[in-house]
């Protein structure tokens, strides 16, 4: 049960993996700017370092996201038991992209498949001449298999605890 909860080196996980390159959304929380909590499901591609997200210039989100927001992220799979979770904080890095971020193309194409995200990323360039780049480079990763890691507060019960 020795989950080293916080550990990046979690990513490395076959579990963190697979989750990392499935179709499933990333749930990303946040804080608005009057200080409650939101959650957006978003797209992402993972590049080996980072989540990499875009978003369009008028996304609420932007309102609050700036350089340096402290961010948590969760990709699950809970179709199915045993539920497979990650669980990643890190900060948020805004950069701003003429045209369509790349890796958007890229999650596009993951998610819809090469034709139809070709189609969507097409679609969008209609929309917006820009969108934001939005990075979170781990630095806090937990994983919940449900067989071999668990919540803490499980483990810790199981643990006797």
């Amino acid at each position: 049960m020795a989950s080293r909860h916080g550990n990046v080196a979690l990513l490395n996980d076959p579990v963190a993996q697979n989750l990392l390159s499935s179709t499933q959304m990333a749930m990303l929380a946040y804080n608005w700017t009057d200080g409650t909590p939101r959650v957006v499901p978003i797209w992402f591609h993972w590049n080996g370092r980072q989540l990499v997200m875009g978003t369009p210039p008028g996304a609420p989100k932007l309102k609050a996201l700036k350089n340096g927001s402290p961010v948590a992220i969760t990709v699950e799979s809970s179709s199915a038991w045993p539920y497979k979770v990650l669980y990643i904080r890190g900060t948020a890095h805004i950069d701003w992209v003429n045209g369509v971020v790349p890796e958007y193309a890229l999650a596009a194409e993951h998610y819809l498949g090469a034709e139809a995200g070709q189609g969507w990323v097409e679609q969008v360039k209609t929309l917006t001449d820009r969108m934001a780049r939005i990075t979170v480079e781990p630095n806090w990763v937990s994983l919940a298999d449900f067989e071999t890691r668990f919540p803490s507060p499980i483990e810790k019960a199981m643990a006797g605890g």
